[in-house]
């Protein structure tokens, strides 16, 4: 199973539009472990592949309405979309 059709199952969403910036994600096309590090492991990786992407905002907007708890998204950690939403409120 390709790698995003796995992400759409997971998210419960399909493979329409709603999910069309993921195919342009630079995360796509590396390795996935990097995005989702074991507690307390290194995001550098991750973050540095984010810079770069041309869809980063979109995945930052899906992690945060979509309240993703794990994972590099959008360039943010966990902790970091946590604190995002704080001050927004």
């Amino acid at each position: 199973m390709h790698e995003l059709e796995m992400m759409s199952l997971l998210n419960g969403t399909d493979d329409g539009e709603e999910l069309s910036w993921q195919e342009r994600a630079l995360c796509a096309q590396t390795d996935p472990e990097a995005f989702f590090p074991e507690k307390g492991g290194s995001t550098r990786d991750a973050k540095k592949v984010c810079l770069s992407c041309e869809v980063r905002a979109e995945c930052l907007e899906y992690a945060l309405s979509n309240d993703e708890r794990f994972g590099i998204w959008g360039g943010l950690s966990e902790r970091e979309r946590r604190k995002l939403k704080k001050r927004a409120v």
